[in-house]
């Protein structure tokens, strides 16, 4: 007597192809570029502006604007820009204080947009550690995301001594001025490279408290970092080859 064969259960897909194409997981982000050239010329673009616009609120105006493209170019490049929908309130506020700025042109305008670019260069920063932390492995453009991060931290303490200045009472350096942008910019990577000039030092005790903090931020971050990516860059070549 022979008996039915029991039918075979239907196959099932598997999981892994099922994570592969699902949005916003993270095998998906990893099918991002990763390529981080693109942000490092962003932030020197912002260098150039700084350097070369003149000492004006429309000028602060732009260089909210050129932040916030900076930010969006670090969502596209770290694969983060899966939900297109959060960035369309995110552009108004940054193309609101662009205007803001240049039409109303007072102090306090001027401090406050500056205060919104250390907000941007700080979710840029976070973006770019997202990115390079999902990468899974440390190569070339990991280092350079680093070292898009290790410049993203100048750029946010000249903000924020922009902040100081424009929104203190007292002059912002030792000499009895608060600086143009582009000599807080100078003065910002100075501190940050530890190279001590003494030509512009902070003349109250908050500007000389965020000098400190940002020799410190950026020696841990070069020696901790930066110093782990680059050891673990040359120990796989080495176990490449």
């Amino acid at each position: 007597m022979t008996t039915a064969a029991s039918p075979e259960p239907a196959a099932t897909e598997p999981v892994e192809a099922t994570q592969v194409w699902r949005p916003g997981s993270r095998v998906t982000r990893l099918r991002a570029s990763h390529n981080y050239g693109a942000v490092i010329l962003a932030i020197i673009g912002e260098f150039v502006f700084i350097a070369a616009a003149p000492d004006e609120a429309r000028a602060t105006g732009v260089l909210v604007l050129l932040q916030g493209g900076t930010l969006f170019l670090a969502l596209w490049t770290s694969g983060l820009a899966q939900d297109r929908r959060p960035h369309i309130p995110l552009a108004g506020v940054v193309i609101a204080a662009t205007i803001a700025v240049a039409v109303l042109a007072t102090d306090t305008t001027e401090g406050l947009a500056a205060l919104l670019n250390v907000g941007l260069v700080v979710a840029t920063i976070a973006v770019l550690a997202v990115g390079v932390v999902d990468q899974g492995e440390v190569n070339v453009k990991s280092v350079t995301g680093a070292l898009c991060i290790y410049l993203l931290l100048g750029l946010c303490f000249d903000f924020i001594y922009g902040a100081v200045a424009e929104l203190g009472d007292g002059p912002f350096f030792a000499n009895g001025s608060d600086g143009t942008p582009f000599e807080r910019l100078y003065f910002s990577y100075v501190t940050l490279a530890t190279l001590g000039y003494g030509d512009y030092t902070a003349g109250g005790t908050l500007g000389r408290s965020l000098a400190v903090a940002e020799v410190l931020v950026g020696q841990l971050f070069l020696v901790i970092a930066v110093g782990l990516l680059v050891g673990l860059l040359v120990s796989s070549r080495r176990e490449r080859h």
